[in-house]
C-alpha cells in the first residue's frame, strides 16, 4: 500500500505489520433498555459531569434529559462507599466504561477523574470500592482487562499503565508505556491486547508477564493523519472497526486494511472539529460530545474550552441537552468489548 512502510511480526494468531508511516488514503439502575428498530438492544448513555461532579446514566429514548424519569443512576465518590483518603483526587471526571467480567462475576465499571483517581466499582450496585488509587498524570480513560486488571491513559503524564488490580483494593504494581498525550484505552478480545492513542500515534499494545506483575510490549505504531487523538471505541457490529477521534477529524480505522477511513455512513454530520467522545449502538446509532467552543454558534458550556451540555446522536439524528451540564464524555454501556 502506498505510503507504508510495513515489517510483519507474529503476535499471538495474528501477523500484524508495523507501520511507520502516516496511511494515505448512586441511585438507580442502568444497562440494556429497550430494543431498536433493528431489533437490537439499545444500552444506557453514562456522561462525565464535571458541572455536578458525577457520572449519570440517561435513558436514550427519552427526548428530555431534565426529567426526572430520564436519569437512570447516578454516582461519585464518597467516604460511605469506601473512596475515604481518596476524595481529592476526584472533581473532574473523565471517563465512565461498563465491563463484564468473568473473573469477578457481573458488570463493572473503570472510571477516571483529571484529578488523579482510577477505580472500579461494581455495576449498577456502586456500593463499594473494588480497587481505586490517585494515579496522577490526568487521567482521560481506563479499561478493565478480562483478568481484573485495570489500564489507564493519563495524557499530561504521557502514559498508559497496566496496574494489578486483580490483586487487591489498593494494589499499586503497574506497567508503563509512553505516549504523549495519551487518552484512550481499549481492550480487543480479537489481538488479546490493547489499543490507545495520543498525539501523534494510534498504537496497538500487548500486555505480558503475570497478573501480580503486568508487561506491556509495543506491537504496532500507527502515525496518525491527524493530530491530538481523543477517543478509540470499538465499532460495535463490525470488529474489524475502530473510531479514532482526534482534535479535527472522526476516522473508522480498519484494522485488515490498516486505513482510517471517512466515507462510513453519516460521516457528513459525525466527523467535527472538537468532537470529545464517540460511541455506537450496536444498531448503528452513534453518540457524540463536541466541545462548545468548537461548535458555530458557540455553545452555552463557557466553564473551560472542553465542556458541553449536549449529547448528540446520529443515525437516527437527535440531541440531549442538559439544563447547567458541564459534560465531557458521552459512552454508551455497552459491557462487551466488541
Amino acid at each position: 500500500m502506498k505510503g507504508e512502510i510495513l515489517v510483519y511480526r507474529k503476535w499471538n494468531k495474528w501477523s500484524i505489520p508495523m507501520v511507520t508511516a502516516i496511511l494515505l488514503g448512586a441511585s438507580g439502575c442502568g444497562g440494556p433498555i429497550a430494543t431498536g428498530k433493528s431489533g437490537m438492544k439499545e444500552y444506557a448513555i453514562a456522561v462525565t459531569d464535571q458541572g455536578s461532579d458525577q457520572i449519570k446514566v440517561f435513558d436514550p429514548k427519552k427526548a428530555d434529559w431534565n426529567a426526572k424519569n430520564a436519569l437512570q443512576w447516578s454516582w461519585a465518590p464518597t467516604a460511605a462507599n469506601g473512596f475515604d483518603g481518596l476524595l481529592s483526587a476526584w472533581g473532574l471526571p473523565t471517563d465512565a466504561k461498563v465491563r463484564k467480567n468473568d473473573k469477578w462475576g457481573g458488570e463493572w465499571m473503570v472510571v477516571t477523574d483529571s484529578k488523579g483517581l482510577a477505580a472500579v466499582i461494581p455495576y449498577p450496585k456502586s456500593d463499594r470500592m473494588k480497587w481505586a488509587l490517585d494515579v496522577g498524570g490526568n487521567p482521560h480513560s481506563a479499561e478493565l482487562l478480562p483478568n481484573g486488571n485495570i489500564a489507564v491513559a493519563a495524557s499530561t503524564g504521557g502514559w498508559v499503565r497496566v496496574y494489578a488490580s486483580s490483586q487487591g483494593p489498593a494494589a499499586k504494581q503497574y506497567t508503563e508505556y509512553g505516549l504523549s498525550s495519551a487518552h484512550a484505552v481499549l481492550w480487543d478480545p480479537g489481538m488479546e491486547g490493547l489499543w490507545t492513542a495520543g498525539k501523534d500515534y494510534l498504537v496497538a499494545l500487548q500486555v505480558e508477564g503475570t497478573d501480580a506483575e503486568p508487561v506491556i510490549k509495543e506491537k504496532l505504531k500507527i502515525e496518525l493523519p491527524t493530530k491530538n487523538a481523543h477517543a478509540v471505541e470499538p465499532v460495535y457490529g463490525d470488529p474489524d472497526k475502530l473510531w479514532v477521534v482526534t482534535g479535527s477529524k472522526v476516522y473508522q480505522y480498519s484494522k485488515s486494511n490498516r486505513e482510517f477511513k471517512l466515507d462510513y455512513n453519516g460521516n457528513e454530520r459525525i466527523n467535527r472539529v472538537g468532537v470529545k467522545s464517540i460511541s455506537s449502538q450496536g444498531s448503528g446509532t452513534v453518540v457524540e460530545t463536541v466541545t462548545d467552543t468548537a461548535k458555530k454558534p458557540p455553545g452555552s458550556c463557557k466553564a473551560n474550552n472542553w465542556c458541553t451540555d449536549t449529547v448528540d446522536l446520529f443515525l437516527p439524528d437527535s440531541s440531549h441537552t442538559m439544563t447547567g451540564a458541564e459534560l465531557y464524555k458521552a459512552r454508551i454501556l455497552n459491557p462487551n468489548y466488541q
